[in-house]
């Protein structure tokens, strides 16, 4: 196993540095993919970019959370990673279990590390209600219990599998991308392995989930992978 820890990120300078330290501990390389955050977060990004193990790529516009993770699949590629650990910019994952997911993988190199969010009673109603509503459509659109939550970014794909759906299928590419690329994953047989992790959220933390935008262009991604389920069981396409 060769892993890069990827880290998507938009605006999120009072902590990217400390999450990217935080894999390097780990003796990982480290990629930042900055996602058109703009000038003004360029010399933080530029002075991280000048320690050892971490190297930035900037997209020149914005394209969303999954576009970020995409450009940086294709990177991993094409500088002999094998895996790729994702793990979000703001810091809200607990980045001692980056651990714990490297050796599910060492383990079983083949299979999806997925971390399952434990949270507290900092967690955001708002946030638990609509994790609920895409726990419901997983269980549909898989037909099991298996997917034990879509929406977590803190993961470690085996990159040629990943690499394989981003090119074959159009999975969207803002916040509806973590959730569909795993979705299809386990459609094609991967296996997924859950590893149980905190989440905490701080009063000043700064989201960029578009409460209208994001929930709508989820509730669409969730529709169509559900027609298209339908149609995977009726000509025998069917995972299971």
């Amino acid at each position: 196993m060769k892993t890069l820890a990827l880290i998507p990120h938009y605006r999120h300078t009072a902590t990217v540095g400390k999450v990217a330290a935080a894999m390097r501990g780990f003796g990982l390389d480290v990629l930042i993919v900055d996602d058109g955050s703009g000038a003004d977060c360029k010399p933080v990004l530029d002075n991280l970019a000048g320690s050892d193990g971490i190297n930035v790529l900037y997209r020149t516009a914005n394209g969303g959370k999954g576009a970020a993770v995409k450009s940086g699949l294709k990177y991993a590629e094409q500088h002999g990673y094998t895996h790729v650990l994702q793990v979000d910019a703001d810091a809200q994952h607990h980045l001692p279990d980056a651990q714990k997911l490297m050796q599910a993988a060492a383990a079983e190199p083949q299979a999806l590390i997925c971390g399952w969010p434990q949270y507290g009673s900092d967690a955001p109603k708002s946030r638990l209600y609509g994790r609920k509503i895409t726990d419901f459509w997983n269980m549909v659109n898989t037909g099991s219990t298996d997917i034990k939550d879509g929406m977590c970014g803190f993961r470690l794909y085996p990159a040629a599998s990943a690499l394989a759906v981003v090119r074959e299928e159009n999975v969207g590419g803002r916040m509806d991308f973590d959730t569909e690329i795993l979705i299809r994953l386990y459609w094609r047989g991967v296996a997924v392995r859950w590893i149980k992790t905190p989440v905490r959220y701080t009063s000043d933390g700064i989201s960029h989930f578009d409460a209208w935008g994001d929930n709508v262009r989820i509730s669409k991604m969730h529709a169509r992978l559900f027609f298209e389920m339908l149609a995977r069981r009726l000509s025998g396409r069917w995972r299971r």
